[in-house]
């Protein structure tokens, strides 16, 4: 199982997406994925929030599952336990989105099959900031 793609794969996704739904955001400032879609915010990308504990976080309004989200959205990154990800690829592929970003240190087995027998680009245990700032120079 590669966890993830390669460097110029990972260049392109972040280069031609432009919208990420993330799974578990909090509206906390001091939480990980507050700090990692704050950044990717920064940096030009349209930010989801997907938390049902919330209604708002980072400016936009928040939806309880991905199903919920009215308007499309590229990539799906995900701020939950490693147990979630199957559950989460079952509705990930009742989406629009092709990719399924799983943060540094989750990362499921079983759901990285079913993602890639539905045609989804994969990318488990790497941070989407991280990532980004090694492959892309501006936006």
């Amino acid at each position: 199982m590669e966890l993830h793609p390669n460097k110029e794969t990972l260049k392109q996704i972040l280069e031609t997406s432009k919208t990420i739904a993330v799974v578990g955001l909090s509206d906390r400032p001091n939480r990980t994925s507050y700090q990692i879609a704050k950044a990717m915010q920064a940096a030009g990308y349209r930010i989801i929030p997907v938390n049902p504990e919330i209604t708002e976080t980072l400016g936009e309004k928040a939806y309880a599952r991905l199903g919920d989200i009215e308007e499309p959205f590229d990539i799906i990154n995900v701020f939950r336990r490693s147990e979630y990800l199957p559950e989460l690829a079952k509705e990930a592929v009742q989406t629009d989105a092709k990719v399924f970003w799983a943060q540094q240190g989750i990362w499921n087995e079983e759901a990285y099959h079913y993602l890639k027998e539905h045609d989804f680009t994969v990318v488990m245990d790497l941070c989407i900031k991280v990532a980004h700032s090694l492959t892309i120079q501006k936006r």
